[in-house]
């Protein structure tokens, strides 16, 4: 290679050289650029991303990972908004808007600041948690937390509080914190005794099983002060643990157990109000250092219902003492009102047998074929009808109780007496459309929408055979009805026509299926006066010195036909109500109940 020619190729690289480390430089992310792609995979949650433009990117991802978690938001957006260079360009600042949603109109908004540098020819973010927020400190982490509005109360028509917000307590166990798990069970049981008799060690046991090692198995939810009563018992307990939270309680344990429940879970967003919400942080040992956002929580207004404390408590006083299931409903016959829903513990555990059970109702169901009868003229009060002990359809014999033999009575007497020969005969011999019809009239097999509870009434299906709709008039065979329906059908004949049930205030019942026509007067007014004849000469006499009383007894074979319910339905001036005890294997109890009823409510 010639001399020349060299020289020429040297001064080339000489040129080159210089320009090639200016491009190294020049062509990198500026400050701008780094700021933005932090803050953007910040916000995006994209973690690792932005800690690698960070000068800790294994710190940062750590700490941006957990401050995820704790936050939790639906999503999150941030933009850079200023960046300025200082003097000797080897360092920057920016500043950027910050908004996390988390969700529900609930947005956190701050501006917020980077310190940047150059390192190793690049632009780093200086990691510290102030990069995250600006007033977080090291060793600091961020929190959300939403704080929930006191509920509202649920009051009865009179404003009595029935239902309140009270401070209850978990009592719950973790297995996996504690390596005497039977121990531990046992003296839980034992500690729990006053305020919880029916929690026992094998139930704890069972229950800690079911659930994995890190997780808590709730043994029982206690009142704040009960809490209190049992706590220095329990509170050291190894893997023992007792959250707390403030919740719609009944005024009582039990009281109202099968209505204000039901209204409170229906109506909880109602009731609840809106939850606040805040922001805050925490220390490395957990404990709360500042609260950086907050928005308090807004409160509803109380929530009215048509229940009436004293029928309530009235109706639960008569059913309580009652060993087998048994329930109360009644309502006000002037526009619907429910008043009182009342179910006794061994009816509670099979659940709301007051608004939705389906039982044969008996003689009570005597009221629908009365009015058919009434109605298509195939009897009035003063009617002698026939009363034989028993009598016999195609081939299947229906006898009294007790055979008892009346001979040639009034249809006032019959009804009073509740006698199944004549009503068996009466609904024979009508039409196939002729019950249903009736006992639509009075509200069975009325289908409604009622905010705050589910119902359902009864079910009184036509039938052409004769057997059939003689058995279904005496509230056999194949009618059902609940106690919610039959306080509905005295409710309409004390009222005239069907009442629609309510029981929130301001909350409309839909209507899905009724009747279109009420019953007629005349036959109303005849079945009223036997309803009342019931009380004054007839099944039901005990209830004779409580006020102008009508009714009916009902005595319902189930099963075999060895056992059976005993009911009594009726009203006294606005107040309609259906008692039932199953099992009971007469009226006589579900009378004497009625009478403590009434008593109680007067």
């Amino acid at each position: 290679m010639s001399t020349a020619r060299s020289v020429s190729l040297l001064a080339g690289l000489l040129l080159v050289v210089p320009l090639a480390s200016c491009g190294v430089f020049d062509s990198g992310p500026s400050a701008e650029d780094t700021a933005e792609s932090y803050v953007n995979a910040f916000a995006a949650g994209k973690n690792t991303e932005a800690a690698r433009w960070t000068d800790q990117p294994d710190t940062a991802r750590k700490f941006l990972a957990r401050t995820r978690k704790n936050l939790s938001p639906e999503g999150a957006s941030a933009s850079v908004t200023e960046v300025s260079t200082g003097e000797s360009g080897s360092s920057a600042e920016a500043t950027f808007d910050m908004s996390w949603d988390f969700g529900s109109g609930r947005v956190w908004e701050y501006e917020g600041e980077l310190r940047l540098r150059r390192q190793d020819d690049t632009w780093k973010v200086r990691w510290q948690p102030s990069v995250v927020h600006p007033e977080l400190q090291a060793r600091q982490s961020l929190h959300y937390e939403l704080d929930p509005a006191t509920p509202a109360p649920i009051l009865g028509r009179d404003g009595t509080r029935m239902m309140g917000p009270e401070r209850l307590v978990r009592v719950t166990l973790v297995p996996g914190q504690t390596d005497e798990l039977a121990s531990v069970a046992g003296s839980l049981a034992e500690g729990l005794r006053p305020v919880a008799p029916t929690v026992t060690e094998q139930g704890i046991l069972s229950g800690a099983r079911e659930v994995e090692e890190n997780r808590a198995y709730t043994v029982v939810t206690l009142r704040w002060a009960d809490y209190q009563r049992v706590k220095p018992d329990i509170y050291e307990l190894p893997g023992v643990r007792f959250p707390d939270s403030t919740e719609l309680v009944a005024s009582e344990k039990d009281y109202g157990s099968q209505v204000l429940p039901a209204i409170a879970e229906a109506r909880k967003d109602r009731l609840n109000g809106k939850a606040g919400w805040r922001v805050f942080t925490r220390n490395a040992s957990g404990a709360e250092v500042e609260t950086l956002h907050r928005v308090r929580p807004e409160p509803t207004e109380a929530l009215t219902t048509t229940l009436s404390d004293r029928v309530q408590r009235a109706a639960e006083r008569a059913i309580d003492p009652v060993d087998k299931a048994g329930m109360i409903v009644a309502m006000r016959p002037s526009d619907g009102e429910i008043l009182a829903v009342a179910q006794n513990a061994a009816a509670d555990d099979k659940g709301s047998l007051a608004l939705t059970g389906r039982y044969p109702p008996g003689s009570t169901f005597k009221t629908a074929t009365a009015l058919a009868a009434l109605e298509r003229d195939r009897a009035g009060i003063d009617d002698v009808v026939a009363c034989p002990a028993e009598k016999t359809f195609d081939g299947k014999t229906l006898p009294n109780s007790h055979h008892f033999d009346l001979g040639r009575v009034s249809l006032r007497k019959a009804f009073a007496e509740s006698c199944n020969t004549t009503f068996a005969q009466l609904a024979s011999d009508m039409p196939a459309r002729a019950l249903p019809e009736a006992a639509e009239k009075l509200g069975l097999g009325a289908d409604f929408v009622i905010p705050g509870i589910t119902t359902v009434t009864g079910e009184v299906p036509a039938s052409e055979d004769e057997v059939t709709r003689a058995v279904n008039g005496i509230g056999q065979g194949k009618v059902l009805a609940s106690p919610f329906g039959m306080a509905l059908a005295c409710a309409t004949v004390a009222n005239g026509e069907m009442p629609t049930p309510t029981l929130i205030e301001g909350a409309e019942t839909e209507v899905n299926r009724a009747a279109e026509q009420a019953p007629s007067e005349g036959a109303l007014r005849q079945l009223r006066a036997m309803m009342r004849e019931v009380v004054l000469s007839g099944t039901a006499t005990e209830l004779s010195g409580l006020g102008e009383v009508h009714g009916k007894t009902g005595t319902a074979q189930f099963g075999d036909g060895d056992r059976a319910h005993g009911w009594f339905a009726g009203y006294r001036g606005d107040l309609s109500f259906a008692v039932l005890l199953t099992d009971a294997g007469s009226s006589e109890r579900a009378v004497s109940v009625t009478r403590d009823f009434l008593q109680r409510v007067s």
